[in-house]
């Protein structure tokens, strides 16, 4: 009697993944630089290709990639074969062989791959820099490998230790090329030059243009980059000499601005952000400082600002009431209380300390009172408060508003030097992306070999997830497709994201019949005209989910 059996296993968004992972012939080259013995069960370089989508796809520790795995490999049965071979020892020995491998040319190669496989342009870089933070001790650190330790923590968490991790993306789809891991009490302003000087060997070129936030505005960074062939564009901080003077001179000044361009707001329908723009001057070294006036930072700037001068108020109306007891008795000591309660905007409020005085007489002998008991005359003095807002004062705050200062080397137009760091902020994006959709920590590690080498990973995963953002959004522009109906409840999205395709790919499987063990009829479900769309539109080739054979899921060189 024949037997019938049925079969199925995980698909969603893998073999696309494993389509982009292998266009930049990743397979191969952790093969080249993470070889494995000649008598190894599994590659290194399949576990690690393994890890690499398994951040992407459904990040989990170590201990649960083999779980993660079994869903594609051996389907939804009893007893898995296939993902018993990556179990954590196995993926924790990879990442230890990748630690040991030369990262920095591997790094090189895969950057290179995604520049000529995509086509992506790099006349403009943008940096930045986070801290990726460890719950644990961490005693004992590795001389090899980077340093945890405390420092300026981004996640608000002072008492973890952690590691700066520093990016470099294109404009061109915000694509990461490269990173740079730092210890954990590093700052920003010192991170400039290796990075700059490191992106030079990669993209073989100088005149790129660099731009960073104002950590990178230090004579040192700047010149070095000048000097050397290169651009930069970046804020100038607001303690410098060149800004104080202008401001001063804006007070008593009006300036000619120039309008730079309109768009509108991503934070508020139909509102528009209006740039203007003002050229005051070169710096000593000759470098170009822009003045930028935009609309919706001088509202905001008057919001905050207003915001702080009632929460002012509100506090002195609290504290005048408690005045002349404890320890608001004397004037040295409201005067430290208003001034605490006014920081900020201690020129914006005019607050008096008003003390009226009475003579009181004071018993100064033994005893009860009576005829003979000695008094002597005392001052007793109360202390009140008033304030009133310092009009002229105000209205000087208010031409510094919605200003910020830019510095460059180019010779932009200012309109489009502004265009040019107005995109730094997606570079921010890829740091959430990061935290966020492929939740770099936890980190389930204790060797500090290990972590150094997993974070190479991150970045592999991430850079994939952009080139995947950045091609579904190209292609949808070039098909005049104005949003896909891919989120929750067939809501529109105009500019996917990796979630929301994710999310969309999330039912697709693969069925099996099988007869006698032998499969007699295969087919990939879940999968729509909108899913199809969404292929094309990656430019996945059909192939990619319609021709699942046994261990598609694996990964393979050329």
């Amino acid at each position: 009697m024949k037997q019938f059996e049925t079969r199925f296993s995980q698909v969603d968004v893998l073999p696309m993944v494993k389509h982009f992972m292998d266009a930049l012939d990743l397979f191969s080259l952790f093969k080249k630089y993470v070889p494995a013995a000649p008598d190894s069960l599994a590659d290194h370089a399949q576990s690690l290709c393994i890890l690499t989508a398994n951040i992407i796809c459904d990040n989990r520790p170590l201990y649960k990639v083999k779980e993660w795995l079994v869903r594609y490999s051996d389907g939804f049965v009893d007893i898995p074969v296939e993902a018993n071979l990556f179990n954590d020892d196995r993926l924790a020995r990879s990442l230890s062989a990748l630690f040991d491998a030369d990262r920095h040319s591997l790094m090189t190669e895969v950057s290179c791959n995604a520049i000529r496989v995509h086509g992506l342009l790099t006349d403009e870089i943008h940096n930045d820099s986070t801290s990726i933070t460890f719950i644990g001790n961490y005693k004992n650190p590795d001389p090899a490998a980077i340093k945890l330790k405390h420092g300026h923590n981004k996640d608000f968490r002072p008492d973890c230790k952690q590691i700066v991790f520093g990016l470099n993306i294109t404009s061109d789809g915000h694509v990461p090329l490269s990173y740079k891991l730092f210890d954990g009490n590093t700052t920003d302003d010192v991170t400039h030059i290796p990075n700059w000087n490191g992106l030079r060997t990669l993209l073989e070129k100088e005149d790129f243009i660099y731009v960073a936030d104002c950590k990178l505005c230090s004579h040192k960074n700047l010149t070095h980059i000048a000097k050397n062939g290169g651009f930069f564009i970046t804020i100038v901080p607001k303690g410098r000499k060149e800004v104080k003077q202008f401001l001063k001179h804006l007070k008593s000044n009006d300036i000619a601005w120039k309008d730079a361009y309109e768009i509108e707001s991503s934070r508020k329908k139909g509102k528009v952000n209006i740039f203007k723009t003002y050229e005051a001057g070169r710096t000593k070294k000759g470098f170009r400082i822009i003045w930028v006036h935009s609309s919706s930072k001088q509202e905001d700037d008057q919001v905050r600002r207003q915001k702080k001068i009632d929460k002012a108020i509100v506090a002195l109306e609290e504290l005048s009431p408690k005045l002349n007891a404890y320890h608001l008795k004397t004037k040295k000591e409201i005067r430290a209380a208003v001034n605490s309660i006014c920081k900020g905007i201690k020129q914006l409020l005019d607050v008096k300390i008003l003390t009226e005085r009475k003579q009181i007489k004071v018993k100064i002998s033994s005893g009860r009172p009576s005829l003979k008991s000695v008094y002597k005359n005392k001052w007793e003095f109360k202390h009140s408060i008033q304030w009133e807002l310092n009009q002229q004062a105000l209205l000087e705050a208010s031409k510094t508003d919605g200003l910020f200062p830019l510095i460059t080397n180019t010779v932009l137009e200012a309109c489009e030097v502004l265009k040019k760091y107005k995109s730094q902020p997606f570079l921010e994006k890829r740091m959430y992306t990061k935290k966020t959709v492929l939740q770099v920590a936890p980190v389930f590690l204790k060797k500090e070999k290990r972590i150094e080498a997993i974070l190479f990973l991150y970045f592999v995963a991430l850079m994939i997830v952009s080139l995947i953002e950045r091609k579904i959004r190209m292609n949808m522009v070039k098909a005049n497709i104005e949003k896909l109906p891919i989120l929750p409840q067939a809501m529109n999205s105009k500019k996917p994201t990796w979630n929301n395709i994710k999310y969309f790919f999330r039912n697709a499987h693969h069925s099996e019949i099988l007869q006698d063990g032998v499969c007699i009829q295969a087919a990939v479900k879940g999968l729509g005209e909108l899913h199809e769309l969404v292929l094309r539109l990656l430019e996945v080739p059909d192939s990619a989910y319609r021709n699942l054979q046994g261990k598609w899921w694996q990964f393979r060189g050329p």
